[in-house]
């Protein structure tokens, strides 16, 4: 696959780093950057582990271009929002870990992509919003469940009734982002945390991608079995096998109290 105009990609120490690339459209995403950026998750899935989501230009993604949207039929609205739902499932259900690097506007739907991604870092321009409430329309990309899962159903009610924004700051402490870094240090903080993530044992990576958020819609009883079932699993493997050994022979890397910067 060659780079399409709407999504650069690179494979750089084996992490895909896939760009969005309308910045004069501050990112806004059309039907054709969901069909490219479909096909780059699809090629990172094959070539990589780890990938990392980024906006070119002044920001992540100001959302869903609406100047493509402003005359369908009811049936039309739902057959598109269930292709961003088909393409965000790629990212949120494939082999590799995703890692959403967030600077300026990361709105409706660019906030949607975000949060089918597995790890957020945000740099401190960065804000979110759902504007849709105010724009008499519903959100339609997954944010009735990826992003109230992380934020709650109250917080998201909030932002949609009201229009309510949350800066960079605030998006932290409410667990939208896992990481706040200073402005002009996002891209390194996302390939340091892309190195640490690749390096996790394959069937860990399997429980950790699969299982874990399978377990969030089961049954206590359910999910601690399907736990206990992944746990066996992954032990089993080959490389878990040599890292108990080098912890048991005090080889391993010891856990360490947390730096500031973490």
């Amino acid at each position: 696959m060659k780079d399409d105009p709407a999504i650069t990609y690179e494979l750089r120490e084996g992490v895909a780093w896939i760009g969005l690339n309308r910045p004069e459209k501050r990112n806004a995403i059309n039907d054709a950057l969901l069909e490219a950026l479909a096909a780059a998750v699809r090629r990172a899935q094959k070539e990589a582990r780890v990938l990392v989501i980024y906006g070119h230009g002044p920001c992540f993604s100001a959302g869903l271009d609406l100047a493509e949207h402003r005359a369908r039929e009811p049936a039309d609205v739902l057959h598109h929002s269930r292709s961003w739902h088909a393409a965000f499932s790629l990212i949120r259900r494939g082999s590799a870990a995703a890692i959403a690097a967030l600077h300026g506007a990361t709105v409706g739907g660019g906030l949607e992509l975000a949060a089918a991604c597995h790890i957020r870092v945000a740099d401190s321009t960065a804000f979110f919003a759902l504007p849709e409430g105010s724009r008499g329309i519903y959100v339609g990309g997954g944010a009735s469940v990826y992003v109230a899962r992380l934020l709650g159903t109250a917080r998201m009610m909030d932002m949609m009734l009201t229009g309510r924004v949350l800066d960079a700051e605030a998006a932290e402490r409410a667990g939208l982002v896992q990481y706040l870094v200073p402005e002009g240090a996002l891209r390194e903080k996302a390939a340091e945390l892309a190195a640490r993530v690749k390096e996790t044992a394959p069937l860990t990576m399997l429980g950790v991608l699969q299982a874990l958020p399978r377990i969030q819609d089961m049954s206590e009883e359910d999910g601690l079995f399907v736990e206990s079932m992944m746990a066996a699993l992954a032990q089993s493997g080959a490389e878990a096998q040599a890292r108990l050994a080098d912890f048991v022979a005090k080889r391993g890397a010891k856990v360490m109290r947390p730096s500031q910067n973490e």
